[in-house]
C-alpha cells in the first residue's frame, strides 16, 4: 500500500492491448463529449475499467481529465459517481516518466479529437518541440487544475454515502501530490475530512486519516488540522485497528506531528485512553509505528516533564521502552533511552559513584511504580534486555575478531605448535 492507500495489482494483457489502439482511446474520448448522459456514463465506466490496473492506459487517457471533471458538475448522481471513479483510477500512481513512444501517442491525443459535430481542442495546437514534458501527464495535478476540488468538496458533504466515500478516496489520492496540498487545504477540505473521521463509514475513516496524513506533511497544514480537533477521532481509529496496521502507522505519525503544539499534547492526554493507545502501539506496532509512538511520548516529556511524566508512567510504558532500546530502529533506540532518562525521578546526571547507566535509570523508575505485577514485568524485561544486549555485544566482538584476523596468517595455536 502506498501514500495513496492503494495496493498494486498486475496489468491484464487485454486492457494493455486496448489502450495501445488509438481508436479505442479516441472512441471513449468522443463518447465523453456526447450530449447523451448515458453515453458519457458509459465512456467514464469504460475508462475506469481500462485504467484500473494499466499504467499505460492512465497515460493514454490523460486527455479525458477535463471532460470527466465537467461530468462532476452534472446533475446526475450516476454521472457524478462514474466520473469520480474514473478520475480516481486516472490519478493512481501516475508519477512515472513516459517513454518516447508513449509521449508521441499522448501528444497526438492532446491535439484534436474529432467528434460527430465538432472538434475537441486540447491545450496544444501543435506538437511540443520536445516530447519530454513529464509534469504534463501527472494526472493528479491536471485533475486539480481542471477544477475538480469544488465538486469533490460538495460530495464530501453529500448525504449519498457512496459519493462521500469516493470523494474521500479521491482526496487521499490527490493529496499524495506535493503540488496539490496547498490547494486542497485552501479548498476547505480539512475540517470536512475530520468530520468524515468522526462520522464516516469505516473505509471513509481510513481514507480520511490517510489523506490528513498526506496533507500534514505540508507544514502550513498542521495548525489547520489541529484547529478541526481531530485527535479524539484519531485515537478512536487507533483503538479500533491492529497496532501493526498501516492505519495505525498513519495515526501514530499524525499524533507525533501534533506533539509540537501544546493544544495537541493537551488533547491527547485529555482523551480517555489517548496515552494508553500510544503506549500500546509502542509495544505492538510495526517498527515505523513504534518509532512514531516513542517520538510522541518523548516530545510530550521534553516539552513539560513535570506535566506529562506521570500520565506516561501511569500507562505502563516501561516494558515497551526497555524492549525498544534493543529491538527498535536506531532512532527508536536512542529516543527510548532518552525518554527513560526523562522518566526517572531526577532528570539530571548522577555522580561518578552512581553512573548514569540504563540499568540505574530503569531501577530508579521501577522503584516508583505501584503494583507488583507491573514492577515484576519491568524487572523481567530488564533482565531480558541485559541478556539480549550481552548476546549482541558478543556477536559484535566475534565479528570484529574475524575482521581483524587476516585470513592468510596463522592463528595463535598454530604458531605455538611450530
Amino acid at each position: 500500500m502506498d501514500s495513496e492507500g492503494h495496493c498494486c495489482t498486475a496489468v491484464t494483457s487485454y486492457d494493455a492491448d486496448a489502450c495501445r489502439a488509438p481508436s479505442a482511446v479516441h472512441h471513449n474520448l468522443r463518447l465523453l463529449l456526447s450530449d447523451d448522459v448515458r453515453l458519457r456514463v458509459q465512456a467514464a465506466k469504460e475508462i475506469r475499467r481500462l485504467t484500473k490496473t494499466s499504467q499505460r492506459c492512465r497515460r493514454h487517457f490523460s486527455a479525458a481529465v477535463r471532460p470527466l471533471v465537467d461530468m462532476l458538475r452534472s446533475g446526475s448522481v450516476e454521472a457524478n459517481e462514474a466520473a469520480l471513479l474514473a478520475l480516481l483510477n486516472l490519478a493512481v500512481k501516475d508519477e512515472t516518466r513516459q517513454t518516447q513512444h508513449d509521449l508521441e501517442i499522448i501528444a497526438h491525443d492532446f491535439l484534436t479529437i474529432p467528434t460527430q459535430n465538432s472538434t475537441l481542442q486540447f491545450p496544444y495546437s501543435s506538437p511540443p518541440s520536445e516530447l519530454t514534458f513529464p509534469s504534463l501527464f501527472r494526472n493528479k495535478i491536471s485533475i486539480v487544475d481542471a477544477g475538480a476540488l469544488g465538486p469533490i468538496i460538495c460530495f464530501l458533504q453529500s448525504e449519498n454515502s457512496n459519493l462521500q466515500e469516493h470523494a474521500t478516496a479521491s482526496l487521499l489520492t490527490l493529496s499524495a501530490s506535493t503540488v496539490n496540498k496547498p490547494d486542497i487545504s485552501a479548498s476547505g477540505a480539512i475540517p470536512l475530512l475530520v468530520n468524515i473521521l468522526r462520522h464516516g463509514s469505516p473505509q471513509a475513516k481510513v481514507d480520511a486519516v490517510m489523506a490528513l496524513y498526506n496533507l500534514s506533511t505540508y507544514s502550513d497544514n498542521l495548525s489547520l488540522i489541529l484547529q478541526a480537533e481531530p485527535i479524539p477521532s484519531i485515537v478512536n481509529l487507533l483503538k479500533a485497528h491492529k497496532k501493526s496496521s498501516k492505519t495505525a502507522e498513519k495515526c501514530s505519525a499524525l499524533l507525533e506531528s501534533f506533539m509540537g503544539f501544546e493544544e495537541g499534547r493537551s488533547a491527547l492526554t485529555s482523551e480517555d485512553g489517548g496515552v494508553l493507545a500510544v503506549v500500546e502501539v509502542l509495544e505492538g506496532g510495526s517498527l515505523q509505528s513504534r518509532e512514531h509512538a516513542v517520538g510522541t511520548l518523548l516530545m510530550m516529556c521534553q516539552s513539560d516533564r513535570c506535566k506529562y511524566r506521570e500520565p506516561i508512567l501511569r500507562e505502563g510504558v516501561i516494558p515497551g521502552l526497555l524492549e525498544l532500546t534493543v529491538q527498535g530502529t536506531p532512532k527508536s533506540q536512542s529516543k527510548a533511552q532518552l525518554l527513560l532518562r526523562l522518566l526517572r525521578d531526577s532528570p539530571y546526571p548522577r555522580s561518578d559513584f552512581q553512573p548514569d547507566t540504563l540499568e540505574n535509570i530503569v531501577c530508579n523508575i521501577i522503584s516508583q511504580i505501584d503494583g507488583e505485577d507491573q514492577c515484576g514485568k519491568a524487572k523481567q524485561m530488564l533482565a531480558e534486555m541485559v541478556q539480549v544486549s550481552m548476546e549482541q555485544s558478543l556477536r559484535h566482538l566475534q565479528q570484529r575478531a574475524l575482521v581483524c584476523t587476516p585470513a592468510d596468517l596463522p592463528i595463535a595455536s598454530e604458531v605455538s605448535s611450530k
